[in-house]
Formats: structure tokens, sequence, C-alpha cells
């Protein structure tokens, strides 16, 4: 990536030479220009919120930045270049998004994230660190940043413009009002499921913003909680991609004697699925852990493992990430285990599964949905 300050060597994680995407974006390099052109003042608290693989701290680490992130492999990535780019240790604070922030910010440095939810979150912690004299900056793509995302900014931080567009990227450029009058913080935001998902049916759901679907049971969620295994012997489960942990905490309340792990590489994610679990008073134990899928689960430690494997990559439509828990799966499960995925019909899993395993069932299906379950012999 070319920037003012050089040109940082930058990598996704975990690093797959076959990977095609790159670590940054337009709008990535539109935000560090803007910076130098404009001859930002960095000698203050430097605060990035949203930076997707590490390319904006890597880039300003001689300035010392905080970065902000609800992604585990987004930290890994940053760690990684940061080292990569000769950075000293610590120059960089990172933090996540289920941490407190810091008490003065004199620069914010917003990545527009997908969620608009997470957004109007992480814009209500934030403000009341900024003060008349900061600086504040969004940057996203312009099919990113929509009349939505201008409204929060205006309403949460201050008056809001846009800039001009350069290489389908555009900035959000924003003057802090110390005396605007914020609205409570929405989130984290809690509804009760309805009747006829098994277990659930009458449960409380915790979300924290920014997970999918938080504020209704999605129809793949709903089609699999409708079909979930009877456990029987499954002393070790697994919430592969736990988002808020409803799929977990119906395996746990159905079979007490089970141990759920629930696993997620969104921080916000996995404190939902706490939160979620917790507040239906589970008898069994759980762990909850953030990382990249099943990696540092012992192999063949696992008797069963749910799925419901996303298929973007922010804006990118990609199939590495179901490929690396299936994979993930197969490792940590003992023979005789199973791995049971839900996803829509056109996505062919049952074709990953039988190359993996050997071997791919058809549990159930309706017009959009299939339930595969694959056995680790």
């Amino acid at each position: 990536m070319t920037t003012p300050w050089g040109e940082p060597a930058l990598s996704r994680f975990p690093v797959d030479p076959r990977d095609r995407l790159r670590a940054w974006d337009a709008s990535d390099e539109y935000l560090l220009r803007h910076l130098a052109e404009q001859a930002i003042d960095l000698s203050g608290t430097v605060v990035v919120v949203g930076d997707r693989w590490g390319a904006l701290v890597t880039a300003l680490a001689a300035h010392g930045p905080t970065q902000i992130t609800d992604s585990y492999l987004g930290q890994e990535a940053t760690r990684l270049s940061l080292a990569r780019n000769g950075a000293e240790p610590g120059a960089v604070r990172l933090l996540t998004t289920q941490d407190p922030p810091p008490d003065r910010i004199d620069v914010l440095l917003v990545r527009v994230p997908k969620s608009l939810a997470l957004l109007e979150d992480q814009l209500l912690r934030l403000a009341p660190a900024l003060h008349a004299g900061s600086v504040v900056v969004g940057t996203g793509m312009v099919k990113e940043i929509h009349t939505s995302t201008l409204t929060l900014f205006e309403r949460i931080i201050g008056p809001t413009r846009t800039s001009l567009a350069e290489r389908k990227a555009r900035l959000i450029l924003c003057t802090p009002d110390p005396s605007l009058e914020r609205p409570a913080n929405p989130w984290p935001y809690a509804y009760t499921l309805p009747g006829g998902v098994g277990a659930v049916s009458g449960r409380t759901v915790v979300n924290h913003a920014g997970v999918f679907c938080a504020d209704r049971l999605d129809v793949g969620t709903r089609f699999l909680l409708r079909h979930l295994p009877d456990g029987d012997g499954a002393r070790r489960v697994v919430d592969l991609g736990c988002g808020n942990g409803v799929v977990g905490t119906a395996m746990g309340l159905a079979h007490p004697e089970a141990e759920v792990l629930f696993t997620d590489e969104s921080f916000q994610a996995v404190a939902s699925a706490e939160a979620t679990y917790k507040a239906n008073g589970v008898p069994g134990h759980a762990e909850f852990r953030v990382g990249d899928g099943l990696s540092g689960v012992p192999d063949g430690s696992v008797d069963l493992v749910l799925n419901n494997p996303p298929f973007h990559s922010h804006q990118a439509t990609t199939d590495a990430t179901a490929w690396r828990m299936f994979t993930g799966a197969r490792r940590a499960l003992r023979p005789g285990g199973s791995l049971w995925v839900i996803g829509n019909r056109h996505l062919g899993y049952h074709v990953k599964l039988r190359r993996l395993f050997g071997n791919s069932e058809l549990v159930a299906s309706d017009p959009k949905f299939v339930l595969l379950r694959a056995v680790k012999r």
C-alpha cells in the first residue's frame, strides 16, 4: 500500500498465499492521503476504529495510535503487519470493542463498518471522549456510505459533510459538537424468542451491536433450531461461529450434561453468546472463546460441531472462512463425531464436506436451506 509515510507491506490473517483479496482498499489510502494533505496534527491521542486488517494503524504506527476492532482476525493481521514493518513493540495500542475506550480523543478515524448498529454503538461510546478541537474523519467505499451513515455521525458527533469520491471511495468529515444531546445507547439489545424453536422457545437472546440479525431470529438459525441433533453421548459440543449463542444455548438447555464451547472471531459475538447463556440460567458448563475458528482446540477433543458459516468477508463473497471452519472441525472431532452445517442451498456445502470428510448426509431441507451432517470416520 502506498501512503505518505511509506509503503507498508500488509496481509490479511490467517496468511494464505492463494488469497487474492488485499488487506486494504482505496478508502484506506484516501484517508491517509487526506491526513497528510491537510497536515492534521497527529501528536495527540489518535484512535482508529474498524481498521479491518490493520492498514491504517500500521501506516500511522510512528504516531502511537490506538486501534479499536471487533475482529480477532483483524487484530492478528495488525500484529503481523506491525512486526513485518519493524514497528516497535507497543507502538500501537490494540483494544477490542468490549474494552473501555480512551478518556480523550484528539483524532478519531472511523472505517465505516458493514453494520450500522456497530457504528452507532461505537460512536456513542467514543463521543464523550471528543472535544471541540477533535478531528473526526470517517472513510469507506461509496457503496458502504449511506444517508443513514451520515445521519448517525450528525446525530451523535456533530455537523457532517462528505468529500468528493475518489476511486469509488469517500470521506466523512465531522465537526464535534460537545453541547449535542446524544441518545442513550440501545446496545446490548435483548428480546424474547418465539415458540416452535425447541429448547430455547420463549427464552431470552442478548445481542451486542454488530452481531448478525441482532434484533430477530434469522431464518437459517430458526431452521437449524428446529432440527438440532439429539446430542446423546456428546460430552463436548461446539457452537462454531456462535454469533449470539442461541444454538449453543439450546444444546446446553437440552443436554445439561454436555460442555458447550462458544467460539467466534467477533468480540461482540462472544460477549453476546455469554450474555445469552447466562440470561437463561443454563445448568451445564460452557466456555467462551474469541479466535480463528477451532484453532487452539486439541485434535480429537470434541463430539459435535454446529456451524452456520458466513460467506462474506466484509464486502467480498468468499468460501474461505467456511472451508477453514470445516477443516478445523474435522481436526477437532473425535472419530465418530459429527459436523452439522446449515447453509443456503445454492452454496453447495455438500461438495466440500464430501471432499473433506468423505461423506455428507442431508438431514433436512426447505426451498432455501439445507442442513447437512458429516461424520469423521
